[in-house]
C-alpha cells in the first residue's frame, strides 16, 4: 500500500508541473485523483501531494523508461519517475545483471508491448456495453473490455493519445470516473515453468523495491493462461 501512495503521489507531483495543482482545469490531476480515490489513498496525502508539488524545493521527477530482456528470454519493461536518472539507470541495470539479464537501447520492445490508456467507471443501471463501447469508437476506445459485474465496473482500453478525449466523455455524460491509467499490455506471451516464474518474479520484484520504478511489465504468461 505505500509503495502504491508513493507511486501516485509522483504522478501527481508531475501532473501538477505539468498543468497546474487545480483539478478543475488539469484533466490528467483529476484522473490521477480518482485513482488514488479507488485505491483508498487518504485525502489528506493527496493534498499534500499537490501542496508539495507547488513548493520551490520539490523535486522535479522525470519520466524514463528501460526495456530489455530478463532471465529464460522474458521481456522486461520498467517505467520510472526519478529525479537523478544516472542513479535510477545503475539501479535498473544492476537488477538486469544480477538476474543475468540484458538492457537494451529504449524503444526496442515497442513492438512487443502495446501502450494503452485504462479507464474504469461505475456502471450505470441499463446502459448497454456494447451501445456505450460503439458509440465511443471514434474517441480511440477499443472493443474489448472487462466488466465485472459484482462491482458494477466497466474497465475500458483506448488509444493513450485518446486519454483526454475518453476522460471528457465519461465526465461530460456522467460517469463516475473510479481510475484511469496508462499501461503496456504485450503481444506475445511466453510460457514459463515453475521455477523460471520464481526466478522472473523475483527480478520484478528486486526492480518493483526500487522508489523510483512506477510499473514493471513482462511477457510472461499468466498462470491461469497456461
Amino acid at each position: 500500500m505505500a509503495r502504491t501512495f508513493t507511486r501516485i503521489g509522483k504522478q501527481i507531483a508531475i501532473a501538477v508541473k505539468a498543468g497546474g495543482p487545480d483539478p478543475e482545469n488539469n484533466p490528467h490531476l483529476r484522473a490521477i485523483i480518482a485513482t488514488a480515490k479507488n485505491e483508498n489513498m487518504p485525502k489528506d496525502n493527496v493534498e499534500r501531494a499537490i501542496k508539495n508539488a507547488m513548493g520551490k524545493n520539490e523535486k522535479d521527477y522525470k519520466e524514463m523508461n528501460y526495456e530489455g530482456y530478463g532471465p529464460y528470454g522474458i521481456a522486461v519493461f520498467v517505467e520510472t519517475a526519478t529525479d537523478n536518472t544516472t542513479r535510477t539507470v545503475a539501479n535498473v541495470r544492476s537488477v538486469f545483471n544480477k538476474f543475468s539479464g540484458n538492457m537494451g537501447t529504449m524503444g526496442s520492445l515497442d513492438f512487443l508491448f502495446t501502450h494503452k490508456c485504462v479507464f474504469t467507471v461505475a456502471m450505470k443501471e441499463g446502459l448497454d456495453i456494447d451501445d456505450l463501447i460503439l458509440e465511443m469508437i471514434d474517441l480511440g476506445v477499443e472493443e474489448e473490455y472487462d466488466f465485472d459485474e459484482e462491482e458494477g465496473e466497466l474497465t475500458i482500453y483506448g488509444n493513450p493519445k485518446s486519454f483526454n478525449a475518453i476522460q471528457k466523455y465519461f465526465e461530460e455524460n456522467g460517469f463516475e470516473v473510479k481510475g484511469a491509467e496508462f499501461t503496456r499490455i504485450p503481444s506475445d506471451m511466453k510460457d514459463a515453468t515453475p521455477e523460471q516464474r520464481e526466478t522472473i518474479d523475483k527480478m520484478v520484484e528486486r526492480l518493483e523495491d526500487d522508489e523510483d520504478v512506477q510499473n514493471v511489465y513482462t511477457n510472461m504468461k499468466p498462470l491461469e493462461e497456461e
